[in-house]
């Protein structure tokens, strides 16, 4: 398989497809939602609630952040993590944008 060609799409479009690529997955998913209900940060809770092992979770937190999504603290032998606002507020304006952008558009079909 060959490499995704991202080359000709302007910095806002690969990165958020990048976001959305790290959402799409449901333990991904399920973590943003996990994090959007806490209260707090959260530091061990989450191997608590997903059927997951805690490697696992910790691969799909790392992508998370990676992308923007989530932040996270050490503090002593823990990371707590909460949703990244900045990053969520990313996301949001461009889907607002495109669901603008389809909501005034003429059906063609």
């Amino acid at each position: 398989m060959g490499i995704t060609k991202t080359e000709g799409f302007s910095e806002e479009t690969n990165k958020m497809a990048e976001v959305l690529k790290a959402i799409g997955h449901p333990a991904r998913l399920s973590i943003m939602e996990y994090l959007a209900k806490s209260p707090s940060c959260i530091c061990g809770d989450i191997v608590d609630e997903l059927p997951l092992a805690q490697p696992t979770i910790s691969r799909h937190l790392s992508e998370l952040k990676k992308v923007g999504l989530i932040k996270g603290n050490i503090d002593g032998k823990n990371i707590c993590y909460c949703i990244d606002e900045e990053g969520w507020e990313a996301v949001k304006s461009f889907v607002a944008t495109l669901s603008g952008i389809i909501e005034n558009k003429k059906s063609c079909c």
